[in-house]
């Protein structure tokens, strides 16, 4: 095969849960059906790797300084909902129970895998979360290991500074993902959240 062909391979098995023969039949499907959506894919990513960075505030994606959320005057500052990942933001905010502002820690705490307290941005989370207005953090992380974890990481922090620290109520699965979850599952743990 063409060297060209095989980096198109390579790339697309970097996706998650694609292995060498899905990326391969994604590779011929795109040259040999859709050329045009393949000039697309490459464009938009292209774009989204130049344009898209974290939040200032709270570390999401953004193309801007600082993400629609955080610029919202109606969202109540008092409050701060920790998440592992801007899909986990993106399913509660889906529910249309929680009005705060978030952080997004852009993963979790995994000590097996050499992810420490840097590497999830907890410094930045510990000045947010200190910066004098907010009153309560609510700690979102998933119901995993690691999940908890983190969870019990953050909160001991946060509570030896003196902050309210609540925690999703359990209607989200043990071992589950937010991004999976459904809006319901996820509003009414939101709803039934506990101090931690």
């Amino acid at each position: 095969m063409a060297k060209s062909f095989e980096f198109l391979t390579e790339a697309l098995r970097r996706l998650p849960g694609v292995g060498p023969k899905s990326a391969q039949r994604m590779a011929f499907h795109l040259l040999q059906h859709d050329r045009e959506g393949a000039a697309m894919l490459s464009r938009a990513l292209y774009q989204a790797v130049e344009q898209v960075h974290h939040c200032a505030l709270c570390n999401t994606f953004t193309e801007t300084e600082i993400c629609d959320t955080c610029a919202d005057e109606s969202r109540d500052k008092c409050q701060l909902c920790v998440v592992e990942t801007p899909a986990d933001q993106a399913m509660i905010e889906s529910t249309l129970t929680y009005k705060g502002l978030y952080f997004v820690l852009m993963g979790r705490l995994s000590p097996l895998d050499g992810i420490g307290p840097k590497d999830i941005h907890l410094e930045k989370l510990l000045a947010r979360a200190a910066d004098g207005v907010v009153e309560e953090v609510v700690l979102a992380t998933n119901f995993t290991n690691e999940g908890e974890a983190t969870a019990h990481y953050i909160s001991e922090m946060l509570k030896a500074r003196g902050l309210a620290v609540t925690r999703l109520a359990r209607g989200v699965p043990v071992g589950g993902e937010l991004e999976y979850v459904d809006a319901g599952t996820i509003a009414r743990a939101m709803l039934d959240r506990r101090s931690t």
